[in-house]
């Protein structure tokens, strides 16, 4: 658990994040190419889609959290990603990503339940896209040669659940993210 100093137990904030892994051959791959671009983020971050970005919370409710995160994979039964070529949020922000072809619903009904969660307080600026984003605020050619790089890239595999990872703050506010903890899909626990 990473703990953000404050002044006392009760406004202790530990930053979070929900996230599906890309299997492998896939993950190492994607995270490859994402060093490649030049994108620090990828010595931190495994490629993966997003179900809650990075957000803080009080350290006394992840208790609450992990017990919600277990009800809503318990709801949610294994199901089929297909990530099939590339996409880009530019010029909105300087993202170029591989696309979902298959399991964009399931990916959105996951998150939306996940922050359903009344000790997640999170102010979304865009409105939530699954993706594996594989370059992200590197220069412009490097983003061009990532889009193009994995234009064709094509890979079908099964979600057996989501993980709850906890980031570590070193010094200058990166650091690798930890796992916290796995929910298995459909699985009563």
């Amino acid at each position: 658990m990473t703990e953000v100093a404050s002044t006392s137990a009760d406004t202790a904030t530990t930053r979070i994040g929900v996230a599906i892994d890309i299997p492998e051959p896939w993950g190492a791959q994607l995270t490859r190419r994402r060093a490649e671009s030049g994108d620090p983020q990828a010595a931190y971050t495994p490629a993966h889609v997003t179900l809650l970005g990075p957000t803080e919370v009080r350290s006394a409710a992840l208790p609450a959290i992990e017990k919600h995160l277990e009800a809503v994979a318990t709801g949610q039964q294994p199901f089929t990603i297909h990530l099939r070529g590339t996409g880009t949020f530019r010029p909105v922000t300087e993202v170029v990503f591989v696309t979902l072809a298959v399991g964009i619903s399931e990916c959105e009904m996951l998150a939306a339940a996940i922050t359903a969660s009344e000790e997640i307080q999170r102010d979304a600026r865009f409105p939530y896209h699954p993706h594996v984003t594989v370059a992200q605020d590197v220069p412009s050619a490097a983003l061009d040669a990532a889009f193009d790089d994995l234009a064709e890239f094509d890979a079908r595999f099964g979600v057996p659940g989501f993980t709850l990872f906890s980031h570590d703050l070193a010094g200058d506010g990166e650091g690798p993210w930890r796992r916290r903890r796995e929910y298995p899909l459909g699985s009563l626990r």
